[in-house]
């Protein structure tokens, strides 16, 4: 036994615990190797956005590149990274080595998201709770899937990185990490709540000041230059026109597909990027968005938790009330979700939430949607109960999430 931890000294050890987890996915990787044959998507990539990102980069082959010939839903630094990784493989790289590549990435991504859930979890908690943390992270299925589905790890891995200096009362460090992840999806940016509620008002003032001046700095380049100012603002606001997509927002519109845009060839034409695809919202963007500021504003007001444990619990319950007002809903969100519940609940019931709702999760994308392609991707027939049905579910347990999360940050913290 470690007389640290009180755990065993082979369980223990991080060594043993990081080979396991880089071993196991990498070996998967080596075995179900990503590539197309016969216009076919093989291997550990199947079902993801792998084969969509490809697409994308190939247009750089014919001298068309992201903000200046065609427009891209997400901020300009996944761009970077997803071209980038492209150009350094030379022009005309297949399916199988961009992949491969971005999979390597993704995993070393998810990797850091282990360790720093490891390090907040044993600043929280102490050493055995935080390996223990570690290792049921190592189990999930969700985060391991998605890291060859999506680019969600490098998301998280600013979010995590951010709350973990945030934790340690590196702002600046933080403001800054958090603007480079708003640079790759707006979701770090929610770590805005917590500073607002555990920082005074001129150290809040400075620390968004840092990271809206970092996610600034790209957008006022683009803007700025003729050859980009066209493709940018589209590539900035189309996400938010989407129509909704499964969610309980998306049944009362009678939208039963996924939220996903046009094919690749689309792009290079702006009006494309505000095109409805779907019935429009019968309740209000701005609706949706003032019962969320107003079911955070209550808890903000009445939160007592002032500890480090209550800064967790507040990115967490933001980061949930913004998930459930919001149009959509994205099955790879759950690689944010689950870090951060097996820290607000590292318990049993903690990690039953986590396997439950990666069930519901799973069950309605791939189980229902790959049986949609008869009807382009609809949901329809047989299929609409059980859809109905998982929505709500995890409609449901995110709900309940947040009532957990606001009875714990409703505790005044321990001191011994």
């Amino acid at each position: 036994m470690s007389a640290r931890s009180g755990l065993p000294r082979l369980l223990n050890s991080f060594m043993t615990l990081a080979l396991l987890f880089v071993g196991l996915r990498v070996l998967l990787l080596m075995a179900y190797q990503p590539l197309l044959a016969e216009n076919a998507e093989r291997g550990v990539t199947v079902g993801g956005d792998y084969l969509y990102y490809y697409a994308l980069v190939q247009q750089t082959d014919a001298g068309l590149y992201p903000f200046r010939d065609w427009w891209s839903e997400f901020p300009p630094l996944w761009s970077l990274v997803e071209v980038g990784l492209y150009r350094v493989l030379g022009e005309g790289a297949s399916y199988g080595t961009y992949a491969t590549l971005l999979a390597v990435v993704m995993l070393a991504c998810d990797f850091g998201n282990f360790v720093l859930l490891r390090l907040i979890g044993i600043r929280l908690y102490g050493a055995a709770e935080g390996q223990a943390l570690a290792w049921v992270y190592a189990l999930l299925a969700a985060p391991l899937i998605f890291a060859f589905w999506t680019f969600e790890p490098l998301v998280v891995l600013f979010l995590l990185l951010g709350l973990w200096l945030l934790l340690r009362e590196r702002d600046v460090s933080s403001a800054v990490v958090a603007g480079l992840g708003a640079l790759t999806k707006f979701v770090p940016a929610l770590l805005f709540g917590a500073v607002i509620r555990f920082r005074t008002i001129r150290a809040s003032v400075i620390y968004i000041a840092i990271a809206v001046g970092v996610f600034a700095v790209p957008y006022v380049a683009l803007l700025a230059n003729p050859a980009t100012r066209q493709m940018t603002l589209p590539s900035l606001t189309a996400q938010f026109n989407k129509a909704s997509y499964q969610t309980v927002w998306a049944l009362i519109d009678g939208n039963t597909s996924t939220g996903v845009f046009g094919p690749v060839s689309e792009r290079t034409d702006v009006a494309n990027a505000t095109l409805p695809r779907g019935n429009p919202p019968v309740v209000p963007g701005l609706v949706r968005l003032a019962v969320a500021a107003a079911a955070g504003l209550f808890i903000f007001v009445r939160t007592r938790r002032t500890d480090e444990r209550g800064v967790v619990a507040f990115v967490l319950v933001t980061l949930l009330i913004f998930y459930v007002q919001s149009q959509g809903w994205s099955p790879q969100w759950l690689v944010g979700i689950l870090p951060l519940t097996l820290l607000c609940f590292p318990t049993t019931r903690g990690v039953q939430v986590c396997v439950l709702l990666s069930l519901i999760t799973f069950a309605e994308y791939p189980v229902l949607f790959i049986r949609t392609g008869d009807t382009g991707g609809a949901i329809q027939g047989e299929l609409v109960l059980p859809f109905v049905v998982l929505v709500l579910l995890r409609t449901a347990i995110l709900i309940g999430l947040v009532v957990a999360l606001y009875r714990v940050l409703r505790q005044r913290p321990v001191t011994l």
